[in-house]
């Protein structure tokens, strides 16, 4: 009987999301721990097989720093940003598009669903231009200083034909975060502004960010503080009272910009619980953080 119950409470969220796209962020704990990445896969595939259509965009910003260090290179950031250059640029191909779109990919058909690996590049996907340099102030003598970042890009525009008929066709498009521009040339982008931006150009119902926090907290020292819904502007209140800093901020301004851009509703939620994919979509209570305009 409690099984029946539970089918019973997801049933009018499998009617409200039938043909709809999901837009899930995989992130965080999501793809670095094995059993999670297995299960945040199944889960995927589950909503293809009750009609929802699934996009997934990845990150990979550990494996990288990772494959960096193999080499004896060491990774530079400026205010979050990676310094890309060209040799950069080649092992961030090589670990999103080589190794982790593809065992993402692997994950997704292992579990029955067909899962389509894309970069940015294909079929332009992912139009983008090379970010400017950035000025950065020394706070101790306000000495301004120009860094150039290098293979870092910011999105012009997200064609989203491709994806269309892909998820018409029954595909599962699984997005490494690198555009390219208009010389051919590949671009680093940070996964959670292209995951984002996808969103909103393929008016998707959610924007599901997997991370490594329960969601939004009201006091970031007590994760029993967890705010499980929660509108645009009383967001913008928190982060303008300081509430919302740090890793959390670039995250939550995604949401917010994906739901001005058209995006039903956006969640971050925490991948390293199991399952926390259906928990989040197909209960009344879910799991994360959901904020709506």
């Amino acid at each position: 009987m409690e099984t029946v119950k539970i089918l019973i409470e997801a049933l009018p969220y499998i009617k409200k999301f039938h043909k709809k796209k999901i837009l899930i962020k995989y992130g965080g704990h999501a793809m670095i721990d094995t059993k999670a990445m297995e299960s945040t896969a199944r889960d995927t595939v589950l909503l293809k097989y009750v009609g929802m259509e699934p996009i997934v965009v990845h990150g990979g910003g550990p494996e990288i720093s990772r494959s960096m260090a193999k080499i004896g290179k060491e990774p530079e950031f400026i205010e979050g940003l990676r310094i890309t250059d060209k040799e950069t640029m080649d092992i961030v191909k090589m670990v999103l598009v080589g190794k982790i779109n593809t065992e993402i990919v692997s994950k997704i058909c292992l579990h029955g669903g067909n899962g389509v690996g894309l970069s940015g590049k294909d079929s332009k996907l992912i139009e983008a231009n090379k970010k400017a340099p950035h000025v950065v102030v020394n706070g101790s003598t306000g000495e301004e200083k120009v860094v150039d970042l290098g293979h870092v890009g910011e999105i012009i525009s997200i064609n989203p034909e491709l994806i269309d008929v892909l998820t018409q066709k029954d595909y599962i498009p699984i997005i490494s975060p690198i555009g390219v521009d208009n010389e051919g040339e590949s671009l680093n982008l940070n996964a959670d502004t292209v995951a984002g931006d996808m969103a909103s150009e393929i008016q998707a119902e959610k924007l599901i960010i997997l991370t490594d926090v329960p969601g939004i907290l009201e006091n970031p020292n007590d994760i029993d503080s967890l705010i499980r819904k929660i509108k645009v502007d009383e967001i913008k209140e928190l982060i303008k009272n300081g509430i919302i800093t740090e890793g959390m901020l670039p995250k939550t301004m995604t949401c917010i910009n994906a739901i001005e851009g058209g995006v039903s509703s956006a969640h971050i939620i925490d991948g390293r619980i199991k399952h926390s994919l259906l928990l989040e979509i197909f209960t009344k209570k879910g799991i994360g953080t959901m904020i709506t305009s």
